[in-house]
């Protein structure tokens, strides 16, 4: 296990780099000048000039002179990715601040948004895949595919402008806008966790399927086993791989936010950092959020696979791939 963690912990290096990399690429050099972009077409000369020195982007882009090592490594590239490593993303041209100040104001709104979501969604929805899949063509399966497909119609706009209509607005149940305390919350947590439950449950009912006519199924069936155990100790167990899989694609946008909710109901999270600076061109914290996401994205997917590993005992550790 140790061996299998170590190699692949190893095997994100070279991929952390490519997403250094190629983040840099597109923001730098297909992006074109920061500077026009930030600055405007008309800007003058002098102007572009003096902002090109002060974030750095007078330098050479990859590699600099052949007329020694610091020369040569003194470019945006390698000052980009040694400025990541401290932790150092920057300054923000709109506020003059660095961008770690605001990721971090950021990151405590978004993930008290989202963490409850995700947590919310997948118990809700894991129960009624659950109840669904043991009584399959039942009843209560028919409603449960019906109400979760006709949410899966209904675009994820439409929840929040319907919820803040009538729930904030004709009824006064929540407040619509801010962010002073847990209450203001509870409508975008509604909102986010009954939005995702119709794909969330056709998904845990499918996998949940796939294991309950396996042969070890009908052994337990023949042992007189209750229903409620057997779904629980042997479906669920078994069924975990696909769940985990399905889950940990969601966790890196814990960190980045939500873009529609937190704009929608003025939650000072990830995503309002992100749109208000895609609307202000502060490339330098567009950049960072996207450095962030990846990054986080790359360590969920090591997460997962080491839980893979903890979860299904077949899965063979000795140098072969999960």
């Amino acid at each position: 296990m140790l061996k299998y963690a170590l190699r692949r912990v190893l095997e994100t290096i070279p991929t952390t780099i490519g997403i250094v990399l190629l983040t840099f690429v597109l923001f730098n050099v297909v992006g074109g000048s920061p500077a026009v972009t930030v600055l405007g077409k008309n800007a003058s000369k002098e102007t572009i000039e003096a902002f090109n020195r002060k974030y750095g982007y007078d330098k050479p882009l990859i590699f600099g002179p052949l007329t020694g090592v610091k020369d040569f490594f003194d470019t945006q590239f390698f000052n980009f990715a040694c400025d990541i490593c401290k932790g150092d993303f920057g300054y923000s041209v709109e506020s003059d601040e660095p961008v770690v100040d605001i990721l971090k104001r950021g990151v405590g709104p978004s993930l008290s948004l989202t963490v409850p979501i995700l947590l919310g969604g997948t118990i809700v929805a894991l129960m009624l895949a659950m109840i669904a899949s043991a009584n399959r063509g039942g009843v209560f399966d028919k409603a449960v595919l019906f109400f979760s497909t006709a949410l899966m119609s209904i675009n994820y706009v439409v929840w929040v402008l319907a919820g803040q209509f009538f729930l904030s607005f004709k009824l006064g149940v929540f407040p619509v806008w801010g962010y002073e305390g847990w209450f203001y919350l509870a409508l975008p947590v509604a909102i986010g966790v009954f939005s995702s439950l119709g794909a969330d449950v056709r998904f845990f009912r499918m996998a949940l399927l796939d294991e309950m006519y396996k042969p070890y199924v009908l052994t337990a069936r023949s042992k007189k086993l209750s229903q409620s155990v057997i779904m629980v100790r042997h479906v669920l167990r078994n069924a975990l791989i696909p769940v985990v899989t399905y889950v940990s694609l969601s966790i890196p946008y814990l960190f980045t936010g939500s873009l529609l909710l937190e704009s929608f109901f003025g939650i000072p999270g990830l995503g309002n950092v992100s749109i208000n600076a895609i609307h202000s061109a502060d490339m330098a914290v567009v950049r960072s959020v996207v450095v962030l996401g990846a990054i986080v994205y790359q360590f969920v997917n090591l997460a997962t696979d080491l839980l893979y590993a903890l979860l299904d005992p077949r899965i063979r550790l000795n140098g072969a791939a999960v």
